[in-house]
């Protein structure tokens, strides 16, 4: 997965509070960093969209 797609897939589900979430929600599945902390320091995007994904409980369709 790429950035851009992280992105468009954060904006799908979060819409204008994306921006927000990925600065502000710390996440245990992320070593208690944001997810933005987290693609900062090189975590793969796939890796931190799964942290998200799981923190959100959002369906499977949507992994």
């Amino acid at each position: 997965m790429r950035h851009t797609d992280f992105w468009t897939r954060m904006e799908e589900v979060l819409g204008d509070r994306t921006r927000s979430f990925s600065r502000l929600t710390v996440l245990t599945q992320l070593g208690g960093r944001t997810p933005l902390e987290a693609l900062e320091e090189g975590v793969p995007p796939k890796q931190v969209w799964a942290a998200v994904h799981a923190f959100l409980e959002l369906p499977k369709h949507l992994s």
